[in-house]
């Protein structure tokens, strides 16, 4: 069973700002990202990888 052909990932899609999952090479270009000496001046940090889902509003509706 794929977790993204459930009831449950269609509704959890809609909670994000792009409608969708992320891709593995989404990630991985923000990791490379990070990992190169470009970024060396960042540390301490948490990045949310999410596809804007902590930055919607629907989260925070469905909390009340």
């Amino acid at each position: 069973m794929n977790p993204a052909d459930s009831d449950f990932a269609a509704e959890q899609t809609k909670m994000t700002a792009l409608g969708r999952y992320g891709q593995g090479d989404e990630v991985a270009g923000i990791v490379s990202d990070l990992a190169s000496s470009e970024t060396a001046f960042v540390t301490g940090t948490s990045l949310k990888i999410d596809g804007g889902f902590t930055a919607t509003k629907k989260v925070f509706s469905q909390l009340e």
